[in-house]
Parts: structure tokens; C-alpha cells; sequence
């Protein structure tokens, strides 16, 4: 019995029978890590890539307006909004829209008409909003996140800049490894396509026709 007993436990001193089986649910844990990581990650970056498009988007589409075409009318400055969510969920199963997978109700957009002076300050001509939350910059008032050091600054001096802005929050997929939201903005500016000093008016402005020279 002795004999017995002693070869059964030399037998499994010597065995290796499990070990890879136990390697391997020691890594489980950080293989899974690695994989959602990784996966939240790729699709933070593209969320961030579109916010990004989304207000490229709108400052060109407003900054491409004719002003010998009159005033921007509602109508179309809505539909220049509408174009964000098309962007951020082109495949949105609760609507023909381009931000699936994420929920476009987050999104948030301002556009504004801002006047730059010569010496570099600047004032806020017009400014209109899209989505829950989003706060208009206040008309007649510096627009504060442009330094007047800036190249665009510079460049923009002594006419008008259409200045867009996209922000949303972005909540992750699994919230295993990202377990906090994260706040996405991006800020574009445009000349005016057809000068800095051609004034674009919306339907419900009436800006003088030297106020992308003089700011009146």
C-alpha cells in the first residue's frame, strides 16, 4: 500500500497534465482586457474622426453660400444641420441616418459668423444651434477660442470667418475597460468662399453689407 501510495504521488509530482490549461486561465483575464480595450478604442478614435467631419462639414457648406443669392434661408440651414447626424451614423437603425453605431440625440452643433478685426480681435456677427444643449456664442461679443497669435486668426484679419463647431459625448460600448464617458469637440474654421468681406445673412439677420469690414 506504502509502495503504491508512494509511486501515485511521485507520478503526479512529475505529471505536467493542465498546465497549459491553467496558464491559459491565469491570461484570460488580460487577453480579455486587451480585447475589449482595444476594441473601445478603435471605435472612440472613429467616433472622434467624425465629430471632427461632422463640423468640416457644416462650416463649408455655410461658408460656400453665395451672398449675391440673398440670405441663407431657414429651410437650408436646417438641412446643412441635418447633414451631422448623416455623418456620425449613416446606418442608425432608428433612422436613415450616417452615425451608426452611435446615437445621434448626443450630438451637439454650432455655427457661427464671426467678424475679425484688423487687429486681430473679434466679434460674434451671428451664431445658430442644433441639438439638445447646444449653447449659441453671443452675438456682439468676442469669440473667445480663437487667439488672436493664431494663424487663422492672422489670415482672417479685416474680414469674416465661418466658424462651426460639433461636440458629443461619447459613452463606451462595454464599459469594461473605459468606464467613464469621454467629451468629443472639434472646432473648424472657413474664409467665405466668395470673400472674406461678402457677408453671409441667414433668413433672420440683417447684417449691413460692411459688416465683414467695419463689424456693423
Amino acid at each position: 500500500m506504502r509502495i503504491w501510495l508512494r509511486t501515485l504521488l511521485s507520478r503526479f509530482k512529475r505529471s505536467e497534465d493542465g498546465v497549459a490549461a491553467v496558464e491559459f486561465a491565469l491570461i484570460t483575464p488580460f487577453l480579455l482586457a486587451l480585447y475589449f480595450g482595444s476594441m473601445e478604442a478603435s471605435v472612440l478614435f472613429m467616433a472622434d474622426k467624425r465629430i471632427n467631419s461632422v463640423s468640416a462639414t457644416l462650416g463649408d457648406l455655410v461658408s460656400q453660400w453665395d451672398p449675391t443669392d440673398g440670405k441663407i434661408p431657414t429651410a437650408a440651414l436646417t438641412t446643412y444641420f441635418a447633414a451631422g447626424p448623416n455623418i456620425l451614423s449613416p446606418n442608425d437603425i432608428t433612422s436613415p441616418d450616417i452615425l451608426s453605431p452611435f446615437k445621434t440625440n448626443a450630438l451637439k452643433q454650432v455655427v457661427s459668423l464671426i467678424f475679425v478685426k484688423t487687429d486681430g480681435t473679434t466679434k460674434v456677427l451671428w451664431s445658430k444651434t442644433s441639438g439638445t444643449g447646444a449653447v449659441a456664442r453671443t452675438v456682439g461679443k468676442p469669440y473667445a477660442p480663437l487667439d488672436t497669435s493664431s494663424t487663422t486668426d492672422v489670415i482672417a484679419r479685416g474680414g469674416c470667418l465661418v466658424v462651426a463647431e460639433s461636440s458629443y459625448t461619447y459613452r463606451p460600448l462595454f464599459g469594461q475597460v473605459f468606464t467613464t464617458t469621454f467629451n468629443l469637440a472639434h472646432t473648424n474654421y472657413f474664409i467665405p468662399r466668395f470673400g472674406a468681406t461678402g457677408v453671409i445673412n441667414l433668413e433672420d439677420t440683417s447684417l449691413s453689407t460692411t459688416a465683414c469690414t467695419s463689424g456693423s
